[in-house]
């Protein structure tokens, strides 16, 4: 799991899917975060983003690194609303505190649950990690 950590804290930005009916909805997402030995990420709870994930946690993350590869990340995102997970990953990224805090109601983190990450390149077999 630090393998795909690693891998998208490098690339800096993923590219989150989730679902909302029957359509895909894809943005761009840059937090990441490993707590507890899970993998993390941030969003608001008044986003879209949050609220398909509550209707429906599955979802995958695409990221394309400089050199090549790149790793698709699939399973279920599961909101952990301790104020101990929300201060890991501000800590994390120190800059969100302008816009989230702790205890603004808002804040959301969600680690993955079945985690399957693949790393591919046009040079090789993929790579591929549980978690």
């Amino acid at each position: 799991m630090n393998e795909v950590y690693e891998f998208l804290k490098k690339c800096g930005v993923y590219y989150l899917a989730t679902v909302e009916g029957d359509q895909p909805r894809v943005r761009p997402f840059g937090t990441v975060n490993v707590y507890e030995g899970k993998l993390y990420i941030q969003t608001g709870k008044a986003k879209e983003v949050s609220k398909q994930l509550h209707i429906n946690p599955k979802a995958e993350i695409c990221a394309f690194a400089a050199d090549g590869r790149w790793i698709r990340v699939a399973g279920k995102l599961i909101a952990d609303d301790r104020r101990e997970a929300k201060t890991a990953m501000l800590d994390a990224y120190p800059d969100l505190r302008r816009m989230y805090s702790e205890d603004d109601g808002n804040t959301e983190v969600l680690y993955f649950e079945d985690g399957v990450a693949t790393i591919s390149s046009f040079a090789g077999a993929p790579e591929t990690i549980k978690f």
